[in-house]
């Protein structure tokens, strides 16, 4: 009966920005919870091929599908194009983003309004075909990737903070709007995780590891998959009366001020 809650078969659930990294592992949760998959990619073809067969390969039911999600007449024709050839999407997970480590006072316009345009925009331009449609069936999941930038600033991402503060607040007035539809729409906020981009500074005697390590009070580094159970949760019926709702993933450091003790 409590598994039931938490089972995702007959369900399909679309990670944008998910060839890898936390978008793959989160994938990778819902997959291991029944749902069939659906994730996209923007760099390559290959890529996303390559994701593709990673997750064929444990089983799942997956697709992948190339498109820019900034891209809003693309990604209607896309949204539409999906729900034809695999189904209703049931669970939406705006994972795609980037970001630019730049000073404020060195960084161009470009580059600004491009981590702003993905982090942001773009979850306001992927979401709006997929609930439309959810609408219409009356039920739909949507989660959006917001960050511990969500509440904390921090030097050379000042775009990046901008843009998943903006999620934040978007996230819940999302909720706020389509709750009577029966939609719930929340967000997962990473910590420090163990990926492939933050591989360089992960090693014994760095000063960032071991800031990171000491800051924590869970001592270490988050892993890919510690993020799915949150993904599962959010996706399934087990918070059908959550929503609205930042959901930090990241070994307890929002919850304290200064270093935990080693005592």
């Amino acid at each position: 009966m409590a598994n039931s809650m938490f089972d995702l078969s007959g369900k399909l659930a679309l990670v944008t920005g998910a060839t890898h990294g936390l978008g793959m592992a989160m994938a990778e949760g819902l997959g291991i919870a029944g749902a069939k998959l659906v994730i996209t990619g923007h760099s390559s073809q290959e890529k996303l091929d390559s994701a593709v067969t990673r997750l064929r390969d444990r089983g799942f039911n997956a697709h992948g599908y190339l498109f820019d999600v900034t891209d809003e007449p693309v990604v209607a024709d896309m949204v539409g194009q999906i729900e034809q050839e695999q189904g209703p999407i049931d669970v939406l997970v705006n994972n795609a983003g980037i970001i630019r480590r730049v000073p404020l006072l060195e960084m161009e316009l470009k580059d600004w309004q491009q981590v702003i345009d993905t982090n942001l925009t773009g979850v306001f331009t992927m979401t709006r075909p997929v609930v439309r449609r959810m609408i219409e069936r009356g039920a739909g999941k949507v989660i959006n990737i917001c960050s511990m930038m969500s509440e904390l600033g921090r030097d050379s991402v000042s775009a990046y903070a901008a843009a998943k503060g903006g999620l934040k607040m978007l996230t819940r007035n999302m909720a706020t709007e389509w709750a009577r539809h029966n939609i719930q729409v929340n967000g997962i906020g990473p910590g420090y995780f163990a990926t492939s981009q933050t591989a360089p500074i992960r090693v014994d005697g760095h000063p960032f590891n071991d800031f990171i390590i000491s800051r924590t009070p869970a001592g270490r580094w988050g892993n890919p998959e510690d993020l799915q159970g949150t993904a599962v949760f959010l996706a399934s019926d087990a918070s059908n009366f959550v929503t609205g709702q930042i959901v930090y993933v990241d070994g307890g450091i929002l919850a304290t001020i200064g270093r935990p003790s080693n005592e």
